[in-house]
């Protein structure tokens, strides 16, 4: 779907924006409409108004984002994986972990391979080079997708690469979202590590 259209846009907006519009919506329409079609023009609305809440609900607010990627900045390699490999099965995807390469696993769902790379998890912020080896990885191992994971942001240059290159980041509010512990009903995180 288009970025700039109006579903979009209203997705990303508050969510109460969506029922301010039905109302005006319902207003407009009920002057020259009967009440139950006037109602019927706010449907698409509020479809997109609870679209959005659910989204939102979904975001951790900003002091638990910094918990957790605090939290996972402390966690060894091994604990680190073991949280994004429980996390990438909880998404469908079957899980083979790579011992060596830009890649630390391989991702299987509905015929399609993807490449994910979470070994630099801890990094500040990620330059160019391990997005392009993750690219090279892709190509040699014939996926179609690549996913880079850090609890850290790129630099710019990078985030145009990945964009250009269209590989999926999981980087600081994406990863604490993508491991909120109340996904799928348990925490996946070493005990201790989160309160």
């Amino acid at each position: 779907m288009a970025k700039r259209s109006l579903f979009n846009i209203l997705s990303r907006s508050p969510w109460w924006l969506s029922v301010l519009i039905a109302t005006a919506v319902f207003m407009v329409v009920r002057q020259f409409m009967p009440d139950y079609a006037a109602l019927a023009s706010t449907l698409p609305f509020l479809g997109i108004a609870g679209y959005a809440g659910w989204r939102q609900s979904r975001v951790p607010n900003p002091e638990r984002v910094t918990e957790m990627l605090a939290a996972l900045r402390a966690m060894s390699w091994q604990e680190f994986a073991a949280i994004m490999e429980a996390a990438f099965r909880s998404e469908g995807y079957a899980v083979v972990v790579l011992i060596r390469g830009a890649a630390d696993f391989e991702l299987s769902k509905s015929g399609r391979v993807a490449l994910a790379s979470c070994k630099r998890w801890k990094v500040a912020q990620t330059g160019i080079e391990p997005l392009r080896e993750l690219v090279l990885a892709k190509e040699a191992a014939d996926a179609q997708e690549c996913i880079y994971v850090a609890a850290g942001d790129l630099s710019q240059n990078a985030r145009q690469f990945a964009a250009h290159k269209q590989i999926r980041l999981l980087c600081e509010a994406d990863l604490a979202q993508f491991l909120a512990p109340t996904k799928g009903g348990k925490s996946k995180w070493p005990a201790g590590r989160m309160r």
